[in-house]
């Protein structure tokens, strides 16, 4: 079935406020008429704000935030809620990135409380998984997705399911220029769909938009949103610079 692509810039921690609604004016320039995909834009905690306020004259431009906490309010020193997120103009948030699993031990069964407290507060949630090298050079790649999709995925309702965009990011191609090939993509989401409906069925899996991330760029985005399950991008580095970003995004048509 036809799922709406959805183009995600994950800024990480890069962009002070001026530069990034700097970013964000260029940004809104060169996607005025843009309407073939989804575009969602997440900057860092500190120019949330500022960049809702700008994307309020450019509603094909979504705000979404990196990270969130899963309990509500709290003695949780330097962390944010869901609620938060929402009231600074958040509509998305990505959950599970393998900078967090790798640098902060994020477990799946905690990223399932994330992604339980986004939903719950009307965010749709990025949620990440990919394999390190050796799990890809040994063939165990297939096992280390499936183990990250049944340990957050498994009991969530259908209607939470239904708010979820699922992210395949390659953790070897994460910022090493080396990303996977068009057709190591397709394999990596065709197999986390199967997954999909063996967990929760057939109708869940067709519906959900997988995204690729990985070291995606200009010259690579077209052939790899052309494989038939990749249903978008989560762009890391290629997202700080305009003219990258929206060549990436036009790539959708």
């Amino acid at each position: 079935m036809a799922r709406t692509k959805i183009i995600a810039g994950n800024w990480k921690m890069n962009k002070t406020v001026a530069e990034a609604t700097s970013l964000v004016e260029e940004l809104k320039k060169e996607l005025a008429t843009f309407e073939a995909a989804a575009v969602v834009l997440c900057p860092p905690f500190t120019a949330l704000v500022s960049v809702a306020r700008l994307l309020q004259s450019a509603p094909r431009i979504q705000l979404g935030a990196q990270n969130l906490h899963p309990a509500p309010s709290g003695a949780f020193t330097g962390e944010i809620s869901a609620a938060m997120l929402r009231e600074a103009g958040c509509r998305f948030v990505i959950v599970g990135h393998s900078e967090r699993r790798r640098y902060f031990g994020e477990t799946d069964a905690f990223l399932r409380e994330k992604l339980l407290a986004a939903v719950a507060a009307g965010l749709r949630p990025i949620f990440c998984v990919g394999e390190e090298l050796p799990d890809r050079e040994s063939g165990r790649w297939p096992a280390h997705l499936r183990s990250q999709l049944q340990g957050a995925l498994s009991g969530l309702s259908v209607d939470a399911l239904s708010q979820i965009v699922l992210a395949y990011e390659p953790v070897w191609a994460i910022g090493t220029g080396r990303n996977a090939t068009p057709e190591q993509a397709e394999e990596a989401h065709a197999l986390l769909r199967k997954e999909l409906e063996a967990l929760h069925g057939a109708t869940v899996a067709s519906k959900m938009p997988i995204q690729y991330g990985g070291s995606v760029t200009p010259r690579n985005a077209g052939e790899l949103l052309a494989q038939p399950d990749v249903d978008g991008l989560l762009v890391g580095g290629a997202s700080l610079d305009a003219g990258s970003f929206t060549s990436i995004v036009f790539a959708v048509q």
